[in-house]
């Protein structure tokens, strides 16, 4: 079963998973004030709620693989030599900056390592992340299913922004999903359900198109699940090229011809845009269209910018606090004005949000563990965590291996003045709404792998 609000995410691993500026194993450090051993702080070590989890100190210890008394040296993985999306090496990189410059943790420098896995290469890419690193934080793939193996026989933990593929999404070692859970609550659903009923009629006339890839596929059979148990009808289900389509007319016209009035699109936002335009200037208007989380960005808004009136483009970000609602939540606000400081320019997206989720993660745990980080010491104070959110960033989460599954999640709507929250009704005056109602899937769409697949236990890692 496919972990709370991680349907979202994989269906985005052919041409959508982001981050990275370099090639495979070359070090991209954090801006840092102090080349020693222990920083010197020089910025606040608090990040939302969170305190103090970056700071000063003396370390003396190299008590693990990546690990020095100067530094740790961690994995980010990425596709940026197929997507040429940096996105997740920006958050990296704004982290990074700002942690060492409140003086690391615990006085050790966070180093990058980025692994562009160049869509195909990630088992290559793993290898050299067993080899050199301490953990994976803040990192995607697409294809990442490949190198589970891999990385489970090095015993390295991974704190990921973004898993995709089935067999890697709850896999063990893994810290920031929880456990997958039979029945499964998925605000896709509780989402789904809303649209439904913000446009009466919509959900009798239903269309998916997606990318055409083994990756995504089943994506379409778990909404199908989700659409039948509901009651709600899919009129549509079509495939697209995941290398790109040069005339979307053919499409428009099979989706205007089936009456499609709420439109779900499974791949990359560029190609939604071009398909949005074509639809536009046919004068076929949607009730609604579930852009993905991906497009949660200003380049879709740029890309969509002749369609946005006319076409109504949904995201649900699945519990992730929306960059509008910065006035009211600290570590938004936060998030905003780190980038302009360490990476002016760059775009902060759904998936550099999981990113700084997961780097605060990552740092509030290996703080725990003073001046000799181990990997268990850091996952295990990971997976202590019953109600994390990021300092702020998501809803809270427990992701202790009896973790329940997630419920909340937060509809934003595409305006010419930029992603707005949608009426959706949240709870309490807040960002979110977690009423999801839990659904038990039915097929078998494959499971996470353990540490057993590949002859080990949780005892072997130290």
């Amino acid at each position: 079963m496919v972990r709370p609000h991680k349907i979202v995410l994989a269906t985005l691993a052919v041409v959508l998973l982001a981050a990275g500026c370099s090639r495979g194993g070359e070090n991209s450090e954090g801006r840092a004030t102090d080349g020693g051993s222990a920083a010197a702080a020089t910025a606040s070590g608090d990040f939302g709620d969170l305190k103090n989890i970056c700071h000063s100190g003396k370390p003396t210890s190299a008590p693990a693989q990546g690990v020095t008394a100067g530094e740790i040296k961690l994995g980010v993985f990425t596709d940026v030599g197929f997507t040429k999306n940096p996105e997740l090496v920006d958050a990296a990189k704004v982290f990074t900056g700002w942690c060492n410059d409140a003086g690391g943790v615990n006085g050790r420098r966070l180093v990058t390592d980025i692994h562009d896995a160049k869509l195909m290469e990630v088992r290559q890419r793993m290898l050299d992340a067993c080899r050199d690193d301490f953990a994976l934080v803040g990192g995607g793939a697409a294809l990442d299913g490949l190198a589970v193996k891999d990385r489970l026989s090095c015993l390295l933990p991974d704190f990921p922004a973004q898993p995709v593929q089935v067999t890697n999404i709850g896999s063990d070692l893994q810290a920031g999903y929880g456990t997958p859970t039979t029945p499964v609550a998925t605000p896709n659903a509780g989402y789904y359900k809303w649209l439904a009923t913000r446009y009466p009629g919509s959900g009798a006339a239903i269309g998916i198109i997606n990318g055409d890839s083994p990756m995504t596929k089943p994506i379409a059979e778990q909404y199908g699940e989700i659409f039948a148990a509901q009651g709600d009808t899919v009129v549509y289900n079509d495939l697209y090229p995941a290398a790109g389509v040069t005339d979307w007319t053919p499409y428009a016209v099979s989706i205007k011809a089936k009456g499609v009035k709420g439109l779900i699109f499974l791949g990359d936002f560029h190609q939604l845009a071009k398909l949005e335009d074509v639809l536009t200037d046919m004068d076929y208007k949607l009730d609604w269209i579930d852009a993905n989380s991906n497009a949660y960005s200003s380049s879709f808004l740029q890309l969509a910018s002749h369609s946005i009136a006319a076409q109504h483009n949904y995201v649900n970000l699945a519990g992730v606090a929306p960059l509008s609602a910065a006035d009211t939540i600290p570590a938004v606000a936060q998030v905003k004005d780190l980038y302009k400081k360490y990476a002016p320019g760059a775009d902060v997206t759904e998936p550099a949000l999981h990113a700084f989720i997961a780097w605060a993660l990552f740092a509030k745990s290996a703080s725990a563990c003073g001046d000799a980080p181990t990997r268990k010491c850091v996952l295990d104070h990971a997976l202590a965590e019953t109600a994390w959110t990021g300092g702020g960033l998501q809803a809270p989460q427990d992701l202790s291996p009896s973790g329940k599954a997630a419920t909340c999640y937060d509809v934003q709507v595409a305006t010419a003045a930029g992603w707005q929250a949608a009426d959706f009704g949240p709870e309490n005056g807040g960002v979110y709404r977690c009423d999801t109602p839990t659904l038990a899937l039915q097929h078998d769409y494959g499971k996470p792998l353990t540490l057993a697949d590949v002859g080990k236990s949780s005892s072997d890692l130290k």
